[in-house]
């Protein structure tokens, strides 16, 4: 089982991304068992809680993003969503999608994002 990211990149001040994860070799089954969360990471700082959604689309934020962020989730596609709007330098970071289920955690590569001012 593989989680894997995609759609990070370089943005200016204000701008947007989408980033996605999808869980590869997991049974659809154990994708819907749990709430799935994205953490972020920046330089020289702890990971930090940003968003999560449950099967349920229980939604939590990060009051840092909250109102700029947007978590979904396809169960479908067994793909994890985090729409970035209105991006500030301080949201630089590596971006890890995590999925909390029945069977283990599961954690992404992680996905660079980085906002120039």
């Amino acid at each position: 089982v593989q989680l894997v990211e995609s759609g990070g990149g370089l943005v200016q001040s204000g701008g947007s991304l989408r980033l996605s994860c999808v869980a590869r070799g997991m049974i659809t089954s154990v994708f819907n068992s749990g709430p799935a969360n994205w953490y972020r990471q920046a330089p020289g700082k702890q990971r930090e809680f940003v968003a999560s959604i449950t099967n349920e689309r229980s939604i939590n934020y990060a009051d840092a993003v909250r109102g700029r962020f947007t978590v979904s989730r396809d169960n479908s596609k067994k793909t994890v969503y985090l729409q970035m709007n209105s991006l500030e330098p301080d949201d630089t970071g590596v971006y890890y999608c995590n999925i909390n289920t029945w069977v283990t955690d599961y954690w992404g590569q992680g996905s660079q994002v980085t906002v120039s001012s």
